[in-house]
C-alpha cells in the first residue's frame, strides 16, 4: 500500500474492542465507530528495523493504519481517539470502495489529502530520521498548507494563524457590505487592509 517497502508490512487486524479498551470515549463515539468503520488493519510499521531510518527525538516509529469505511467519510473524533489509544505516530489511510484518503496529525492538528484512487498514490519517505520523515509526510498530505522548511510545530502554528486571518478577513468583508455608515466603512476598510497585509506577510 502507498508504495511502501515490503519490509514494513504488518497486515494485522486491530479489533475495535482494543481501541475501546485503551482510550476513554463516549457511547456516541463508540456507535460512530461501529456504524462508520468496517475494519481497521495495521498495514505498515516504519522504524529503524524496517526502513533503516534512525528514530527521531519525538518520532520513534510510524504506524500506517488502513481504516476501511462503510461510507465515504469519517468523523475526525474517531482518529483522535485511535491516536490516544496507540503510543506511536500514525498515518491513517481511509479507504472506501476504490478510493482512499490519507490523514496525519501534526502538533495537535489533523491534516488530510484529497480522495485519490487506491492504486494511484505512493508516499516518499524523505528525511534522515523519523522526525523529518514524519514532518515531510505531514507537509505532503497537507497539500501546501505547511511551510516546506523549518520546524513542523512552527509550520502548524503559522497555518493556524493564516486560517484565523482568512476567517477574520471573510467576516470583515461581509460586515463592510452590510455597513451603511460611511465613517464606519472607512474604519472597517482600514482594519481589512491591515489584516490583508498581515496575511500577505505570512504567505511570502
Amino acid at each position: 500500500m502507498l508504495g511502501l517497502p515490503r519490509s514494513t508490512e504488518v497486515n494485522r487486524r486491530v479489533s475495535k474492542e482494543k481501541i475501546y479498551a485503551n482510550t476513554t470515549m463516549t457511547t456516541q463515539l463508540r456507535d460512530i465507530i461501529k456504524n462508520q468503520i468496517e475494519s481497521i488493519i495495521w498495514r505498515n510499521k516504519l522504524s529503524d528495523t524496517t526502513v533503516g531510518l534512525a528514530p527521531g527525538e519525538d518520532v520513534k516509529e510510524i504506524q500506517v493504519f488502513e481504516i476501511s469505511l462503510r461510507q465515504r467519510g469519517l468523523d475526525k473524533r474517531v482518529l483522535t481517539a485511535i491516536n490516544k489509544a496507540i503510543p506511536y505516530k500514525i498515518l491513517f489511510v481511509l479507504t472506501f470502495e476504490n478510493v482512499a484518503q490519507t490523514w496525519i496529525e501534526a502538533s495537535g492538528t489533523f491534516y488530510n489529502s484529497d480522495w485519490f484512487r487506491i492504486d494511484g498514490c505512493t508516499l516518499k519517505l524523505d528525511g534522515l530520521n523519523l522526525d523529518t520523515v514524519y514532518g515531510n509526510l505531514a507537509r505532503h498530505i497537507a497539500g501546501g498548507r505547511l511551510d516546506s522548511e523549518g520546524d513542523i510545530s512552527e509550520a502548524v502554528e503559522k497555518d493556524k494563524l493564516r486560517q484565523k486571518l482568512e476567517r477574520e478577513i471573510a467576516g470583515l468583508e461581509k460586515k463592510i457590505l452590510r455597513e451603511k455608515q460611511f465613517n464606519r466603512q472607512v474604519e472597517l476598510n482600514s482594519e481589512l487592509r491591515r489584516l490583508r497585509t498581515e496575511l500577505e506577510g505570512l504567505t511570502r
